[in-house]
């Protein structure tokens, strides 16, 4: 019969989300935002292979009726980036969130680690890095070591800061750094070629 999810909590999203008759699904509605925060935090997209899933076949709509999910409700993708980087994004509206942030990046490269969430960062640089992975003894120092935060600096909601500009380009005629082009790129992302 599979999970019934809004039962008694209400559901996460709207339910056409659920739905790829009503244009819904997880990967239309994320990868335009992976596309934009990956190229302009590391680097352009050049590829990108997904698979979607949907991992709850029934939800229940904003009246209480059951019906058949008929879009993905999960994605896990792989994305090619400039200078050979490689990006592995999973998101998910399956779960229920259960963690200190919403989205949560971690960056590994030849220099050092980070981890990104909305109020934190964490960094550990190459030089700081200490142990092995694995669990051959208990003597094997603890793999957290270096880990540093980056000072907190205090930023406004983004959406309202590019919108923000938006208007002050359209009013005031100042410059915007975004054309057409940059909006379509997100949404070519998800669509298969």
């Amino acid at each position: 019969m599979g999970v019934r999810w809004g039962r008694g909590a209400g559901a996460q999203r709207p339910s056409w989300n659920y739905r790829a008759e009503d244009g819904g699904g997880l990967i239309l509605d994320m990868f335009c935002h992976w596309s934009y925060v990956l190229e302009y935090l590391i680097a352009p997209v050049r590829g990108v292979m997904a698979l979607g899933a949907t991992h709850v076949p029934e939800r229940v709509d904003e009246r209480g009726r059951v019906y058949k999910a008929t879009a993905d409700d999960a994605a896990y993708g792989i994305f090619q980036l400039d200078g050979g980087i490689i990006a592995q994004i999973n998101s998910s509206w399956c779960v229920r969130v259960n963690r200190d942030e919403l989205v949560e990046f971690q960056i590994d490269g030849t220099h050092g680690s980070a981890v990104v969430r909305a109020a934190r960062v964490q960094i550990q640089p190459r030089e700081l890095t200490r142990g092995r992975s694995g669990i051959r003894t208990s003597r094997t120092p603890r793999l957290r070591g270096g880990v540093e935060r980056v000072p907190d600096e205090p930023f406004d909601n983004g959406f309202l800061v590019k919108w923000e500009q938006f208007l002050r380009h359209v009013v005031r005629d100042e410059p915007f750094p975004y054309d057409f082009v940059s909006g379509a790129k997100g949404v070519q992302l998800p669509r298969p070629a």
